[in-house]
């Protein structure tokens, strides 16, 4: 009977994935954010984090100075936790160089 030879273990080396590295045009930063509106209107918490996906992509420093915020309010603003006011999500997206749209439902 032949010996076997065991097989080499070898670990999978896994990366935490970043939407924001994936966002590369304001295209990309639109379509996503249209996907947020579209396909989950009720979730302000998700969409206030696609928003802050754009930003960190544009660079949270950039969009901060733009929009009129400190750097840190834009980030506890946008994070899990936050509820950012509508006049935040509205100085945000003008920064952002997108656009909110509505449609009769």
């Amino acid at each position: 009977m032949p010996k076997t030879i065991p097989k080499k273990k070898t670990k999978t080396k896994t990366m935490p994935y970043d939407v924001a590295a994936q966002l590369r045009s304001p295209e990309e930063m639109a379509a996503y954010l249209d996907a947020w509106l579209e396909e989950a209107p009720d979730d302000a918490a998700g969409i206030a984090r696609a928003l802050g996906d754009i930003a960190r992509a544009k660079g949270m420093t950039i969009v901060a100075k733009e929009a009129g915020l400190s750097r840190e309010s834009l980030y506890r603003a946008l994070s899990a936790d936050g509820n950012p006011s509508f006049a935040t999500v509205l100085k945000v997206a003008k920064a952002l160089g997108v656009k909110l749209h509505a449609e009769a439902a």
